[in-house]
């Protein structure tokens, strides 16, 4: 037990310094931070690779280390595991990266702006920016609140410390780098985060592979079906399986933590790479934690019902049955995962609330303001992520409904507002508005078919009938506007 104990304490003492180093990294970005720009988007000057890994680490975080494991192993014994239990992440996550370099970061780049909702003022007019932030915001706080519990277990995990306690304490960490560093310390942070958490995992998956006789022997021993990627062909299993598909594989399309990442890059041709290089890193990386949660249910298959919903299996196992070396690099790459996407969820719904919702109503239009006004919103959405969390503990869950939001709301109106000359103001606001309720109301009425489904029919069939029915000159105007802006200047 005092080995443990000596074991445990090297280890929090390994984790105090990441965290101090990441909070140093924060100051040092924070020296780069002159103006708004460079406080969202990062000056615009990320170069190819660090964007790449900036939009792998967007969502490459407990859910996919810790979620999705437990997930894919069974919960709680589950009789059902597999891949159709993740579908959502990786897969999805992996296609939300390659859609957006496909359709949306070139024509998104060009605009020079700096938020989301940017684009449906210049599109739909200043009524569709206000309820667009409006209802992108609160779809942020399921993905911070799934951080900061994550974070919360691994405290508890190694020292037991209250997982009240353990939220409170993550909560300021992720916000003092992220208040003063912005994009800049969240992008350089997370091309030192992905090192970390490629090599952990990769250590973890040897260690543990190698413990359970290879790859090979660990994928033979899961009955048949268990990698099977179809569902039944009856149609409420594959309407489920629709919906598992474009949950975040296009419900996070409209999310300001991609689009900022992708406006950091360097210049249009690197954002469209960055994009397609970030969804192969997140499929294949995205791999390996599912891999060691197999290797763990086969050597320790009580922790696949331990508590916490089975989300503690993978640290408890890495506390409990390898050395200290793999706890190191595990640990360190659990919490780069973590804290990478934590950051930018944090910062993408502040940027929304400065520059959408606040900006407008300031007698102080100076930049200087602004960027103190969207400092200021990073505390407030911590607060409000940490709330959700002391409710809500179950991470797949938190992240699942985050993106069902901006899905049943955003996606709708964003695409057509690209692509569709004929999108009108009104069907705009009748989209946005109208898939939110049906989501909603599919979601108390306990609804066979999967809700977000029903929400995402109706903000379609709202946007076609609202935009044929109501014609208006939107996109004359849009086209107007955007001509007029100098390359390089971002939008006021």
């Amino acid at each position: 037990m005092a080995e443990l104990n000596w074991q445990n304490a090297y280890l929090l003492m390994f984790i105090a310094l990441y965290l101090a180093a990441t909070l140093l990294i924060g100051w040092w970005a924070s020296t780069r931070v002159k103006t708004t720009q460079d406080f969202v988007i990062a000056g615009r000057r990320l170069p190819l690779f660090i964007a790449a890994c900036a939009l792998f680490a967007t969502w490459f975080g407990s859910e996919t280390v810790m979620g999705a494991p437990s997930e894919f192993v069974g919960l709680d014994g589950d009789v059902r595991p597999g891949l159709m239990r993740v579908i959502e992440d990786p897969f999805g996550a992996s296609l939300c990266l390659l859609m957006v370099g496909l359709l949306y970061a070139r024509p998104l780049y060009r605009l020079n702006i700096l938020t989301f909702s940017d684009f449906f003022k210049l599109r739909f007019g200043r009524l569709t920016e206000l309820c667009s932030a409006l209802f992108m915001i609160p779809s942020f706080f399921g993905w911070v609140a799934a951080q900061l519990v994550a974070m919360a277990i691994i405290f508890k995990v190694l020292a037991g410390v209250d997982l009240a306690v353990g939220i409170g304490v993550c909560t300021i960490i992720v916000v003092v780098y992220t208040y003063i560093g912005g994009m800049w310390a969240v992008s350089i942070t997370d091309f030192v985060q992905t090192i970390m958490i490629i090599a952990g995992l990769l250590f973890l998956a040897v260690e543990m592979g190698g413990k359970a006789g290879g790859l090979l022997a660990v994928l033979e021993k899961q009955p048949k079906g268990f990698f099977s990627i179809m569902p039944e062909l009856k149609p409420i299993p594959m309407l489920e399986y629709f919906a598992a598909w474009i949950t975040i594989g296009l419900g996070s399309i409209p999310g300001q933590d991609v689009f900022q990442r992708v406006m950091s890059a360097k210049n249009e041709k690197t954002s469209v790479r960055a994009s397609y290089l970030s969804a192969l890193m997140y499929l294949t990386i995205g791999f390996i934690p599912l891999f060691i949660g197999l290797c763990g249910k086969q050597l320790y298959p009580e922790l696949v019902k331990s508590g916490d919903g089975g989300q503690v299996m993978l640290p408890l196992m890495v506390l409990q049955h390898t050395g200290l070396f793999i706890q190191i690099m595990f640990f360190g790459a659990l919490l780069s995962a973590i804290l990478s996407t934590a950051s930018g969820a944090i910062l993408a719904p502040a940027t929304i609330i400065g520059e959408n919702l606040v900006k407008p109503y300031l007698r102080d239009h100076s930049d200087r303001k602004l960027l103190r006004t969207m400092r200021l919103s990073v505390v407030f959405v911590a607060i409000c992520g940490a709330t959700l969390a002391s409710w809500n503990a179950n991470i797949y869950e938190l992240v699942g409904q985050s993106s069902a939001l901006s899905l049943v709301s955003l996606f709708v109106p964003l695409t057509a507002g690209l692509y569709w000359r004929r999108a009108s103001t009104t069907g705009a606001l009748a989209s946005i508005v109208s898939g939110m309720l049906a989501w909603i109301c599919a979601e108390m009425l306990h609804s066979a078919v999967p809700p977000i489904l029903v929400g995402g029919a109706i903000s379609t069939l709202a946007m076609f009938v609202g935009s044929l029915v109501w014609p208006d000159n939107s996109h004359d105007s849009f086209l107007d506007q955007t001509s007029k802006k100098d390359q390089g200047e971002v939008a006021p």
